[in-house]
């Protein structure tokens, strides 16, 4: 009987080093095929997200992406490094902005945005010419510190390759007193 015991006792054993490691493995690969982390550097962002702020990616190739969504690129530019931006329009749709007023178009739509931090009244020194329509497999990005970004308005930025985006921000993780969901 003792045997039989000790056999029990060591299957059981087996049983959740099995179930450990084969959790640890997938959690491992769900972490590199479906999330990253990213942190926020400069205030092009502001007041969505600031200096600082690490985030959770959800990877883009999956999930898609749509106007409104808060991406991070890696797409070459002359400022160099990853650029976390809002998305403004999509393949095939025109963005048009009038500076006078500060409001943007997409479609002869103006945008609601009750994110932005301040209008868009500045016109970059190497502006893309408007109205500009977003070519296929590519978006049109903003900061939503609008005065204070550099993006798809300017021609080092333009608009960008949706293969170049490696994730849409879904959760704000530090610092602790803003954790939550992105929007």
């Amino acid at each position: 009987m003792q045997v039989k015991e000790e056999f029990s006792l060591k299957s059981e054993i087996f049983d959740w080093f099995e179930a450990i490691c084969f959790s640890l493995i997938a959690l491992m690969l769900a972490l590199t095929l479906f999330v990253r982390t990213a942190q926020v550097d400069g205030s092009s962002m502001l007041p969505t997200l600031t200096h600082g702020d690490r985030l959770i990616l959800v990877n883009s190739a999956i999930t898609g992406v749509e106007k409104g969504d808060i991406v991070v690129i890696t797409q070459p530019t002359e400022i160099g490094g990853p650029l976390i931006k809002r998305v403004i329009a999509t393949e095939g749709q025109t963005v048009d902005i009038d500076f006078n007023e500060g409001k943007v178009y997409v479609d002869g739509i103006l945008l609601e945005e009750p994110y932005i931090n301040t209008l868009t009244t500045k016109v970059p020194i190497d502006s893309v010419e408007f109205p500009f329509t977003v070519s296929e497999g590519h978006v049109f990005v903003m900061g939503d510190n609008r005065n204070a970004s550099t993006d798809s308005r300017s021609q080092s930025i333009g608009e960008i390759d949706t293969r170049y985006i490696i994730g849409k921000a879904f959760l704000r993780i530090f610092p602790f007193d803003t954790f939550g969901l992105v929007k």
